[in-house]
């Protein structure tokens, strides 16, 4: 159980980096830019002010940067004895996991300003599972993991997402406590 626990952490880094990293990007002025463009949808934002081109763009680059140290990491048995795969298609691997860690999280923003829900604010069980759906359907494209990896990924993240927002609550760096 705990190798399985460990091989689908150690899958998803790009997607969990690429997901995080908007976050810690905000401050900076590169492609400040609503990725909706401040277009409304029946009246409602698209995605929101808060989902710019900034954080698509970091997030992306984030995840492909995180799966090369994986690939970097390979030559080494115990990074390869917890690798669901070879990383020889670290750049396809990075992109994927990363732009569908953002994309489920565009999605889920979509859906959530059409339910009336403020930004930050909570959305359960899809704060939680946005990013993992979006960075499996996209790395389905070259990899599929067996049905027990997946399903240790959604439980796994579904945790980690709730104890990451918990920790960024109590250091200051979340409004809301989960």
């Amino acid at each position: 159980m705990i190798e399985i626990i460990l091989i689908s952490i150690y899958f998803m880094l790009p997607a969990y980096f690429a997901n995080m990293i908007p976050v810690f990007a905000a401050k900076l002025k590169f492609l400040n830019y609503p990725v909706d463009f401040g277009k409304k949808f029946k009246g409602k934002p698209i995605f929101g002010s808060h989902k710019t081109w900034r954080g698509l763009f970091f997030g992306v680059i984030t995840g492909i940067i995180i799966a090369y140290l994986q690939k970097l990491l390979y030559i080494y048995p115990f990074f390869s004895s917890i690798s669901l795969v070879d990383y020889s298609n670290w750049l396809a691997l990075g992109f994927l996991l990363g732009f569908g860690a953002l994309i489920g999280d565009l999605v889920k923003s979509f859906f959530k300003r059409r339910a009336g829900v403020k930004a930050g604010q909570r959305f359960i069980p899809w704060d939680q599972l946005d990013y993992t759906i979006g960075s499996l359907l996209f790395v389905f494209i070259v990899f599929i993991p067996s049905w027990q990896i997946i399903a240790a990924i959604v439980v796994i993240n579904f945790i980690l997402h709730v104890i990451a927002n918990h920790l960024a609550y109590y250091a200051k760096l979340s409004d809301v406590k989960w």
